[in-house]
């Protein structure tokens, strides 16, 4: 055994290398800096304690860290874990109406439904069968909030805000991989100079993880397990598996997804709400930047699960940082950290002409932040906008501009199978990536 582990090590060493471990890093300092800041404010919008939101923080940091670590060294891939920041962002609208332990009992049903898609093989399966455009909207609807929060926030802080926008505007541009952490910096230097940021009382300390008991969810099972299912499967694990076979890694999707869900049930009843395939994270690890070579790119998912790991370990100094973050600046990094899933959300839900009418129902319903019957926005707005969906399809099939989309969808889907067959064929390599 101890021969097998230290060539495990040996092979580490040798393919280490410092442009891994930086986007280890860099990957870690980008989920820190914003994706954060929205556990953050759900906290602070269910009035959690600080024990209760360091144990969170901790369960988050440290649970996509092991998560990443395992699935990295098992498939040689840099597979990043993280937290589900939509998932988030829905817990801002819940945490102040829903008891944290029956919150507790949905996040360990959300990851149940994880596990069966990922077990049964069915993930992909049913992201083709759920409306695309209407999920988008729903998650559009969820972020729409933080979005004009952030803009808002220009008439409390407009120096620290103004920063913050500004940056990222130009950044996004010109070095995206910075468009959120260089900003934030500035910003937080900006507080520091006017005198509304005050660390003093921050204080290095190990977190102390704090077990809740997960009641029954009730209602909470399909206005918040559902929905938080829902827009991880979609806004998370989707895009976190598009962005490892986009590098040139081809995992199976099922087994990683149903591990993500069982790492999501084991740090739940310590606060984890949702763990999931990183998407961004993911492209900075499995890039060209981390590593010329793909096959030593694992060691950037190494080095991102170590870090995670490390600084999970200090949730209590985490959170006691962010509690001397002014308000303003909490609101404007969260929004501008989701700029991208908003816009990218805002794309998917009215890219189809078709689609249009019942992913603005379901965008609106869901950004409305109606509740009936007990059952919040994100649950209506999905209901209504399939809902609507299906009577336009089923309404509109024979007519003329029904017939024009679908000849244009197929010959969307021909263009498409052309180009895919055009492109050189690889053979599978060891552990099923490409071979280069």
């Amino acid at each position: 055994m101890a021969t097998v582990l230290g060539g495990h090590a040996r092979r580490v060493w040798r393919d280490a290398s410092l442009s891994a471990v930086v986007a280890g890093a860099v990957a870690v300092v980008v989920s820190f800096a914003g994706p954060l800041t929205v556990v953050v404010q759900a906290a602070h919008a269910g009035r959690l304690e600080e024990e209760l939101l360091s144990s969170w923080i901790c369960a988050v940091a440290v649970g996509s860290g092991v998560t990443g670590l395992v699935l990295s060294w098992r498939y040689r891939a840099p597979v990043v874990a993280a937290w589900s920041t939509p998932g988030a962002a829905l817990l801002v609208t819940q945490l102040d109406e829903v008891p944290y332990g029956v919150a507790v009992g949905a996040y360990l049903a959300a990851a149940g439904l994880t596990v069966l898609i990922g077990v049964t093989g069915w993930f992909e399966a049913l992201m083709r069968r759920i409306p695309a455009a209407v999920v988008s909207a729903v998650l559009a609807g969820i972020l729409l909030r933080f979005g004009l929060e952030a803009l808002r926030a220009l008439e409390d802080a407009p120096a620290v805000a103004g920063v913050m926008l500004a940056g990222y505007v130009v950044l996004q541009r010109v070095a995206p991989r910075y468009a959120i952490t260089a900003p934030l910096a500035a910003a937080v230097a900006v507080a520091a100079l006017d005198g509304t940021l005050s660390p003093e009382g921050v204080r290095l300390a190990p977190a102390t993880p704090v077990f809740t008991a997960p009641a029954w969810p009730g209602e909470a099972l399909v206005s918040l397990a559902l929905p938080l299912f829902l827009v991880t499967m979609s806004a998370q694990n989707a895009p976190g598996v598009g962005a490892l076979r986009e590098a040139g890694y081809a995992l199976p999707s099922g087994p990683l997804v149903r591990d993500t869900g069982v790492a999501s049930a084991a740090f739940a009843p310590f606060g984890a709400h949702a763990l999931n395939l990183g998407a961004i994270t993911a492209a900075i690890c499995a890039g060209p930047d981390a590593h010329p070579d793909r096959d030593r790119r694992y060691v950037a998912g190494l080095s991102c699960g170590m870090l995670y790991v490390a600084v999970g370990v200090f949730g209590t100094t985490v959170a006691g940082l962010f509690a001397t973050l002014p308000a303003a600046l909490v609101s404007v990094a969260a929004g501008v950290a989701l700029l991208g899933a908003l816009g990218g959300s805002l794309s998917g839900a009215f890219a189809a002409t078709r689609d249009r009418t019942a992913a603005l129902v379901a965008f609106l319903t869901t950004a409305s932040g109606v509740t009936l019957l007990g059952l919040a926005a994100a649950f209506w707005g999905l209901v209504l906008g399939v809902a609507c969906l299906a009577v336009q399809r089923a309404t509109g099939r024979g007519t003329a501009t029904a017939k024009k989309e679908k000849e244009k969808e197929k010959e969307k889907e021909e263009e498409e199978k052309e180009e895919e067959e055009e492109k050189p064929h690889r053979p599978a390599g060891r552990n099923g990536r490409k071979a280069t």
